[in-house]
């Protein structure tokens, strides 16, 4: 999917540089999972498509690459 292990880790990744409150969450998380504590902080749990930030076919590494962009960006 665009590149993406699969449709969830591509929708994650979409909504988080596509929407800035989500942007500015991620660039202060030095991990996946700590993003996703950090939306669930938030009180924010899924995209606006219903993937949860926490599904299990989320690729995890796929992300980590993700965040270490924004962070070095």
């Amino acid at each position: 999917m665009n590149g993406w292990a699969n449709y969830e880790t591509w929708n994650a990744s979409l909504w988080i540089n596509n929407e800035e409150h989500l942007y500015r969450i991620a660039r202060r998380a030095y991990s996946w999972q700590n993003c996703v504590d950090l939306l669930r902080l938030n009180g924010i749990i899924k995209t606006g498509d219903d993937v949860r930030f926490d599904d299990i076919n989320i690729d995890t590494d796929e992300m980590n690459e993700m965040i270490e962009e924004l962070i070095e960006g």
